[in-house]
């Protein structure tokens, strides 16, 4: 198995794949036909050199993954968006006009998506936990600063499984896991050297060491470290210090999870083994349909079949 450089993420009824500075988002319609869209991004750790460094770069691939994670699937959106507003309305208007009023409009709901994503992920993966380990530290006196830090960081996992398990109960998620086993599914068909189909995607593999949920699992983990290290005792300060170790905590993650990706051996697997366990939560068994979307995805940014024959080199 080796790296082929590539990645992706699952949106509405469709798959986003990512290779290099080149992205497609293909989405299966609401007339079964599949849209492939081929867009260019270049990414924010390529503009300087001094955010591609190691331990620089995973925060500003983190920043990358959420701006087009936010963009993308607002695209896939806009096609049962599209489907509905035909189903309500059938006036004509001024296309040109309607068009750039749009634009203006999915910029301005994808920032603000992304600011209030932001916001609710730190008040419920970090002030919670920590204000929370506060009151159990005064109910029960605990004295350690170890193991205080250890209960919050017990409490963010345990909030961070039941966002997820809430969240897989929703049908529309149900298909967005579906299609997150097919994106893992392609990826790994590809980089154990089989040929790219349906047949072959379906038998392969839905975990994948490179997953965005290996990553958060990371952060969660590596943050005990952290935290164990950098005693604070009042509880705004703390928080506002937990904040600022956020991108140092996802650089240090990201690195890690880079080399898990690409390298094996039983510290690796070891390492991997949580993250792969909980992609279990948030990856499922995809069928043929979704199969065939994630290759289309696949097709429109890497030449696989270059990729195996370099493979067998």
């Amino acid at each position: 198995m080796r790296n082929s450089g590539i990645g992706g993420q699952a949106v509405l009824e469709g798959i986003m794949m990512k290779n290099r500075d080149k992205y497609a988002v293909a989405v299966r319609k609401p007339d079964k036909d599949i849209e492939v869209c081929v867009k260019e991004y270049k990414s924010l750790a390529s503009r300087h050199k001094i955010f591609g460094l190691p331990f620089v770069r995973g925060i500003f691939s983190f920043a990358d993954s959420l701006i087009l994670g936010i963009s993308t699937l607002m695209f896939s959106a806009s096609f049962y968006d599209d489907e509905e507003q035909d189903e309500n309305d059938q006036k004509k208007t001024d296309k040109k006009s309607d068009n750039a009023f749009k634009e203006k409009e999915e910029s301005a709901i994808m920032t603000l998506t992304v600011i209030v994503s932001v916001i609710i992920s730190l008040a419920l993966f970090i002030a919670a936990p920590s204000l929370i380990s506060d009151l159990l530290k005064k109910q029960f006196d605990i004295k350690s600063h170890a193991i205080n830090s250890i209960v919050e960081s017990g409490l963010r996992l345990a909030i961070f499984l039941a966002y997820i398990i809430i969240i897989s109960r929703m049908k529309d998620i149900q298909r967005t896991f579906m299609y997150h086993g097919a994106e893992h599914k392609c990826i790994n068909c590809v980089e154990h050297g089989y040929e790219l189909n349906v047949e072959n995607v379906l038998k392969s593999s839905r975990l994948h060491r490179r997953c965005g949920t290996s990553f958060l699992f990371l952060v969660m983990i590596i943050s005990i470290l952290f935290f164990i290290m950098i005693p604070v005792e009042q509880p705004l300060l703390k928080i506002v210090v937990r904040l600022l170790l956020i991108p140092v905590i996802a650089g240090v993650s990201y690195e890690v999870l880079r080399y898990a990706g690409s390298h094996d051996g039983i510290v690796v697997r070891i390492v991997s083994a949580p993250g792969l366990a909980l992609q279990k939560l948030t990856t499922s068994e995809p069928d043929a349909d979704m199969a065939e979307v994630a290759i289309k995805a696949v097709e429109a940014v890497f030449d696989w079949k270059e990729y195996l024959r370099n493979l067998k080199d």
